[in-house]
């Protein structure tokens, strides 16, 4: 009986059906690839900052862009709380803190534009942010009403 049903089935399938599935699966990489895109739009060249914030007031900024900085040093966000945070090879993460869900130091390094470290508990926020300043070609949005 299963034979049968297959065949039923596959029966009311339409040549323009296999046409039209084939086309949802190759358009929903679209989104892929303008990501990847643009991120590969950030030369290696352009310079990497690390923007370390503190319940929204920014207490530090590194520059990833240089190789040869590795540091390791302690913020204390409020008595009785510390974030380790190590910088090594145009890397930062958080390496040890005393939060109790420790997201921040699961997230581990981070290096590129748009990626976050987030401690909650501490209000910290470690963003990496490009020095470079937005390539702007002409005065309209990308989003424009006619």
């Amino acid at each position: 009986m299963p034979i049968k049903s297959i065949r039923k089935q596959l029966g009311l399938v339409r040549p323009y059906d296999i046409v039209l599935v084939i086309l949802l699966m190759v358009f929903s990489f679209v989104p892929l690839s303008i990501f990847t895109w643009q991120q590969s739009q950030v030369s290696a060249d352009s310079g990497v900052v690390a923007v370390i914030s503190i319940d929204g007031k920014e207490v530090r900024r590194i520059n990833l862009s240089d190789k040869d900085n590795a540091e390791t040093f302690t913020l204390y966000p409020k008595k009785g709380q510390y974030n380790i945070i190590e910088v090594k090879d145009s890397k930062i993460r958080v390496k040890e803190d005393n939060s109790p869900d420790q997201i921040a130091v699961k997230t581990g390094w981070i290096s590129k534009p748009g990626q976050t470290s987030v401690c909650l508990p501490h209000k910290l926020i470690i963003a990496i942010e490009s020095s470079d300043p937005p390539v702007e070609d002409d005065d309209y949005d990308t989003i424009t009403p006619m």
